[in-house]
């Protein structure tokens, strides 16, 4: 892939519209490739009601198997986190609000922007199966690229570091080019293979969701899935 750089996209707004597709949700480790690894962090932190294993809609996993045929020879994908539960989304977003809240108190911020901030990194839990939270579609995948030894390359920043450091194109103005280029590599591959990113967290690609219909102009594809029970 070329190393070329990362354009700046503002925070996505309202989708064009909702054409459903019922597709069943796969486990990427049926895949069984020896370059996609799997560590479903909310599972392994013990967040209430996270699961540990890594599904995604059909498509999009076949998608994500395509964007890692486009790494160079050696490197490989590991996967933070793909469908999550509503129960996993409801207890991020609480947590997260109530950081924010603690660490913008005396602020003046009205509810409104409070909320405002909280939603870039994470989104309000919908209970609605038609405007649902992207990860809850099955359309969503957080992770990383991996070296030849399955460890994940330098990013400048954490999976989950809800710090301006985390915008995708945070290093395109900056002199450091590790991470920069790094960031690239992930955009070039997963965009390529018809994901969209979310500008404030470099980990997170859409396929099929609110945000991919934002970004590519066409009526999303996913609904929710809010069931535990898969």
């Amino acid at each position: 892939m070329e190393n070329t750089p990362i354009p700046h996209r503002e925070f996505p707004g309202m989708p064009i519209g909702l054409q459903p597709l019922e597709e069943p949700l796969v486990d990427l480790r049926s895949f069984q490739n020896p370059r996609l690894y799997i560590s479903m962090e909310y599972s392994r932190r013990g967040i209430p009601g996270a699961i540990s294993r890594c599904l995604l809609r059909r498509t999009a996993a076949e998608r994500l198997m395509y964007a890692l045929e486009l790494l160079p020879p050696g490197y490989g994908f590991l996967i933070y986190d793909a469908w999550r539960p509503i129960q996993v989304q409801q207890a991020l977003f609480d947590s997260y609000y109530q950081a924010v809240r603690e660490s913008t108190a005396g602020q003046g911020l009205s509810e409104e922007q409070l909320m405002e901030q909280v939603r870039r990194f994470v989104s309000i839990p919908s209970y609605d199966s038609r405007n649902p939270s992207v990860h809850n579609t099955g359309g969503a995948v957080d992770l990383t690229v991996t070296d030849d030894q399955g460890r994940a390359l330098p990013m400048g920043t954490g999976f989950d570091d809800f710090t301006k450091a985390a915008h995708t194109d945070y290093f395109e103005s900056r002199e450091e080019t590790t991470y920069r280029d790094n960031r690239r590599l992930l955009y070039a591959c997963m965009t390529a293979a018809g994901f969209t990113n979310l500008p404030s967290e470099w980990w997170h690609y859409d396929y099929g969701t609110n945000f991919w219909s934002y970004y590519t102009g066409k009526p999303a594809i996913y609904t929710g899935i809010l069931t535990t029970e898969v």
